[in-house]
């Protein structure tokens, strides 16, 4: 007997996966950026909190993107 290997059809073939970054998972990160930094360089807390307190403002305005 011979063996007939199956083709597979275009539609199963394998997807890549792809990952969409929106603000609700970079906050976690940008959070844990902040704290590293604070814990090696304490004076940048100032810094650090005024940044992030204007930009999750003109985020949650819908004035940034």
């Amino acid at each position: 007997m011979r063996r007939v290997n199956a083709v597979r059809p275009r539609s199963a073939a394998p997807k890549a996966a792809t990952m969409t970054i929106t603000i609700a998972n970079l906050q976690p990160i940008i959070a844990i950026v902040a704290g590293v930094l604070i814990l090696i360089a304490p004076r940048l807390l100032n810094y650090i909190v005024a940044i992030y307190l204007i930009l999750a403002g003109l985020f949650g305005l819908g004035l940034l993107r």
